[in-house]
């Protein structure tokens, strides 16, 4: 049984010089690999270049401020974003993966409002969207999405912080089945509130300050 390299080589002067026998026949250059008899076998790169599939149009309606997350449970993806051209409104699309390509679902409004800002997540089977409703004085709003199929539905949206905020980080603690959202609200400290969901609703404790500065 030879572990190690220094199993094979002999002591003394010599010890940097090794003749191996090879398996099967060797091209000059040709990376190898060491067996436990000894021998040395010849071993070739598998697999290739990524592959990039063709880009597909979910929405024609000049969408920006967009973001994405996984939906492990139903194996889709989500997008939000805010549709520019028509009222500034907060949109989610459905993606399904197939190999190197993506299809969608028809495009569904979880606001009739100017959806700026935003965060998305994941979590127990149900998407949370966090985002600056500037429909609604910039306020801090969270809304719980439920996918079926290649559409999602939303319940109605909540408000957790009652100022101008922004700069949204949304993550799912399934340790303890909890959303949290850190924000900034404008003129103040950065802070986070944890979120408990319910249904297509999600409700909030009080909002924690972080940090005594502006982490915008």
């Amino acid at each position: 049984d030879m572990s190690n390299l220094s199993d094979l080589l002999p002591a003394g002067a010599g010890g940097k010089q090794v003749d191996f026998v090879a398996s099967g026949t060797l091209a000059s250059g040709q990376a190898v690999a060491l067996k436990s008899d000894g021998a040395v076998v010849a071993i070739t790169a598998t697999g290739g270049d990524p592959t990039i599939g063709t880009p597909v149009v979910f929405d024609t309606a000049d969408p920006n401020r967009m973001w994405a997350c996984y939906d492990s449970t139903n194996s889709k993806v989500v997008v939000a974003y805010t549709e520019l051209i028509v009222g500034n409104y907060g949109m989610a699309v459905v993606g399904t993966v197939s190999g190197d390509t993506i299809s969608f679902g028809t495009p569904v409004i979880f606001v009739s409002g100017f959806a700026d800002n935003k965060g998305i997540t994941e979590g127990s089977g149900k998407i949370v969207i966090a985002f600056q409703n500037r429909g609604n004085s910039a306020y801090g709003t969270a809304i719980v999405g439920t996918v079926s199929g290649t559409s999602i539905s939303f319940g109605t949206a909540v408000v957790f912080s009652t100022v101008n905020t922004s700069a949204f980080g949304v993550t799912w603690d399934s340790a303890n089945s909890k959303i949290v959202i850190a924000y900034y609200p404008l003129s103040s400290v950065s802070k986070a509130i944890v979120g408990t969901i319910s249904g297509t609703s999600i409700s909030f404790g009080s909002a924690y300050s972080f940090s005594t500065e502006n982490t915008y």
